[in-house]
């Protein structure tokens, strides 16, 4: 297939992606309004999205499409990334998406943001992680929320959330060279609360040849993840249940460290703890990525929509993560040549561990905290 057919293709299916999502949305927002009480409060009800604003996220959603082509036209990955779209998953667990819709709505209203199942255990699990984030049945530990997590997001986003992910996979590809000399085979490589392994696998794509390897609180995700990589030929990524506060690794082991949709639902404390961890086990000269919602400031045209995202979603502290400095984080920890992204509704930031790293910096790093 020439180029231009390839993109053309590539165009087409994100642009039916968007269609979908936003059918999706007006058509279970109607229902919502005809059948049960809404679940947000009357601000958020009447909340109005401008003309312009739409415009903005339409031509915003246009240039991370470009940008996604362009890195397949440098040959930062294949164009056989743009196409990995889980449609058995879509056909077997979209109308899941809508049975769970009711309970969904229910405990949205009732404004129950710690509802388990009697069955899920959720002992040893930090207080914070034990939210159903965007009012998710059973939050992240169950085998049904980690089915339906991918594309809840893709409905979420109109099918840019792979874009958003694979914004990473640039500046990862131009950290590793760092490391030339290395074997690809000995490239080791961390992706910290990698969910269901969305990222590992576009990761993978990448750097087919590349020891991956993911830590996450949630089993059923992880159990998840191991289903996805597995689709992979040749090494399998290693994961490990794991708290990213406290990672299970060896000091200065990893390449690179990436971190996806992660520090928005952490307390701030944890953010900082999560930074200092990914400092300790990143090698010297390595290079940490983190990729998480726009702050304040990044981009204000778009403050509405930040404003409305906790508002109809349970995020606990994303509100404060919307002014956190991670760059005062980043550089607290230890790392140096900080450097930000914006693509689209997601930031950047990526950050490098010294090559000489004095040993009163590392430990430092080990128990600092920033407000």
């Amino acid at each position: 297939m020439s180029d231009t057919l390839t993109k053309l293709a590539y165009q087409t299916v994100q642009q039916g992606k968007s269609y979908f999502g936003l059918v999706h949305k007006a058509v279970s927002t109607q229902l919502l309004n005809f059948v049960a009480s809404p679940a947000i409060d009357e601000k958020t009800k009447t909340t109005k999205f401008s003309l312009e604003l739409i415009q903005t996220i339409q031509r915003r959603m246009s240039e991370i499409l470009e940008t996604d082509w362009q890195d397949v036209e440098r040959g930062v990955y294949p164009a056989s990334l743009l196409f990995d779209n889980p449609w058995e998953d879509f056909f077997r667990y979209y109308p899941v998406v809508w049975l769970d819709m009711p309970e969904l709505w229910q405990r949205a209203n009732a404004k129950r943001y710690q509802e388990f199942d009697a069955e899920v255990e959720t002992e040893g699990l930090p207080s914070y992680y034990v939210q159903n984030f965007h009012h998710q049945t059973n939050g992240y530990l169950t085998d049904t929320s980690a089915n339906l997590y991918d594309l809840q997001v893709e409905i979420l986003f109109n099918g840019t959330a792979d874009p958003m992910r694979r914004r990473i996979l640039a500046p990862l590809k131009a950290g590793l060279q760092a490391f030339s000399e290395v074997l690809p085979s000995q490239i080791k490589v961390l992706d910290v609360a990698c969910g269901t392994g969305r990222t590992l696998r576009n990761i993978r794509g990448m750097l087919p040849k590349a020891s991956l390897y993911g830590v996450d609180l949630s089993a059923a995700y992880l159990r998840k993840a191991n289903q996805l990589l597995s689709q992979f030929e040749g090494t399998l990524p290693q994961l490990v249940q794991g708290n990213a506060e406290e990672l299970p690794y060896l000091e200065n082991y990893f390449h690179a460290v990436t971190s996806v949709f992660l520090f928005h639902e952490l307390p701030p404390q944890a953010r900082q703890n999560v930074i200092n961890e990914a400092f300790r086990v990143v090698k010297p000269g390595g290079t940490f990525i983190i990729c998480d919602s726009i702050q304040v400031g990044d981009l204000p045209e778009l403050a509405p929509a930040m404003e409305w995202f906790p508002e109809t979603f349970h995020e606990p502290y994303y509100r404060h993560y919307m002014t956190d400095d991670l760059v005062a984080r980043l550089k607290n920890a230890g790392f140096d040549q900080v450097s930000e992204q914006v693509h689209f509704m997601s930031k950047y930031l990526i950050a490098k561990k010294p090559v000489a790293v004095a040993p009163e910096v590392t430990k430092m790093a080990t128990g600092i905290a920033i407000d």
